[in-house]
């Protein structure tokens, strides 16, 4: 596996992937949400889009050029938080690690449905949540660290889910070497970057 491949199987894909395989037990039947299209959501619609079965998956995004990228990565539809109206999801992944994030992963989570985060908000930040939306529609929140992974376990199904063809990570990986560092962390907090990896 190259090396640009296996660093974002060791980090994003075992993140994100995790979090839909390990916390919310994807199959590939259900409709899946993506709410943040970083490194890590990204990396889980590329699982969801890799084990899909029979499931649409809606991405959800503030950053247009993202959203067009999830569209070409295999997601069925693409909105940004503002647009999202009545669509809903059996699981839902939030990554974006911001607490409106949050509250929009919330929206998104259908009746009877699971939202897992994976995302990191700064200390202290705060969401708010009406409790009744989540007795009265059966819903299951669930905080998924790593992706909940094993890696042992978790990264050889991945390589061979890449090794197949179904979750082409290098679509997500700019290579730059390691003199250009300031100028990749610029692109990265811009959101003009998904992943990238820094090669001697």
């Amino acid at each position: 596996v190259p090396a640009e491949v296996a660093a974002v199987l060791g980090c994003a894909v075992l993140t994100g992937g995790g979090a839909l395989r390990n916390a919310a037990g994807a199959t590939g039947a259900q409709d899946v949400a993506i709410v943040g299209l970083g490194g890590v959501g990204m990396a889980a619609l590329l699982v969801a889009a890799g084990q899909r079965s029979t499931g649409r998956i809606l991405a959800v995004d503030a950053n247009e050029d993202k959203l067009a990228t999830a569209l070409a990565l295999g997601a069925d539809e693409a909105c940004t938080p503002q647009a999202l109206g009545q669509r809903t999801a059996e699981i839902v992944i939030e990554a974006a690690g911001h607490p409106r994030a949050f509250e929009t992963a919330l929206q998104a989570t259908g009746v009877g449905g699971t939202l897992v985060t994976v995302g990191l908000p700064a200390p202290g930040a705060m969401s708010s949540i009406e409790p009744l939306g989540l007795t009265a529609g059966a819903r299951t929140i669930i905080g998924s660290y790593m992706g909940s992974a094993l890696p042992k376990k978790d990264i050889p199904y991945y390589e061979q889910l890449w090794r197949s063809g179904k979750l082409p990570v290098e679509k997500l990986v700019e290579t730059r070497p390691l003199a250009e560092v300031n100028d990749a962390l610029d692109a990265l907090a811009e959101g003009r970057s998904v992943r990238q990896v820094l090669l001697p």
